[in-house]
């Protein structure tokens, strides 16, 4: 996947949006990549160990760093800043937005959690 041709962080909105070269525009909220964060204390290190983030509902993204020419490193209002997000998942957390974001809300209610924070 080629880099992004813009990534913008609307903070107000807590939505980044992330274009690519060949027309495509993710509007990405700050709740859903957080609770799709990369990183091991979400993903897990094995396939089956993704954790299910509850409580994210308001979350803010304050910095967009860059990482090398392949990535960003988003640090996010609740301090959470450890997962390196390429371009490529970047474009799938777009594509399958829908899918995943469902799957979420599936999985805190088969959990009794809320996205609300307590």
């Amino acid at each position: 996947m080629a880099a992004p041709t813009e990534i913008r962080l609307d903070r107000a909105a807590r939505v980044l949006h992330v274009s690519f070269e060949d027309g495509t525009r993710y509007p990405l909220p700050a709740e859903y990549l957080r609770v799709e964060s990369p990183s091991a204390e979400v993903q897990g290190h094995h396939p089956g160990q993704k954790q299910t983030v509850a409580g994210r509902r308001h979350v803010g993204i304050i910095a967009v760093e860059p990482v090398g020419h392949y990535a960003v490193r988003l640090v996010f209002d609740d301090l959470h800043d450890t997962g390196i997000f390429s371009w490529d998942y970047l474009a799938e957390l777009g594509r399958e937005q829908d899918r995943r974001w469902a799957g979420y809300l599936d999985a805190l209610a088969a959990r009794g959690l809320s996205r609300d924070p307590k």
